[in-house]
Parts: C-alpha cells; structure tokens; sequence
C-alpha cells in the first residue's frame, strides 16, 4: 500500500467516524467543515483540499467532539 492510498484509507475511515459522531451533518456539510478546519476559507476550499490535510481536520474535529462530550460528563 502507498503512502496515498493508506491516507485515503484513514480519511475515509475518519470521516466514518465523524458520520457517525455528527449525524446532523450531510456529506457536503462535512467536507465544507473540514476544509473550514483546516484553515481553507475561501469558496474552492474543498476543491484544493489534501487527503493529510482533510485528515489532520478530521482528527481536529474529532478531538473536539471527544473533548466536549469528557467535559460534559465530568460537569
């Protein structure tokens, strides 16, 4: 396996994760908040987002939903 294609995996296997974390979230609503996550915030941001930057977002929002929902349950 390239290094791409175990990106791509861990991408995919990421953005499962927050579907199901977030399933108020459509597909678009997704990729739009991982783009916005990684610090793209112009109108093409997805269209010029990388699989290892879509992949650091997508950690970043799981880590926040993560984060919130400990700090929910200690209160």
């Amino acid at each position: 396996m390239t290094p791409e294609e175990s990106t791509r995996d861990q991408l995919l296997a990421a953005l499962s994760h927050l579907g199901r974390l977030r399933p108020e979230w459509r597909l678009g609503q997704t990729l739009a908040n991982l783009a916005t996550a990684a610090g793209r915030l112009d109108a093409g941001s997805v269209w010029d987002l990388e699989d290892l930057e879509a992949l650091a977002a997508a950690r970043t929002l799981i880590g926040q939903h993560d984060q919130v929902r400990h700090e929910l349950a200690r209160a």
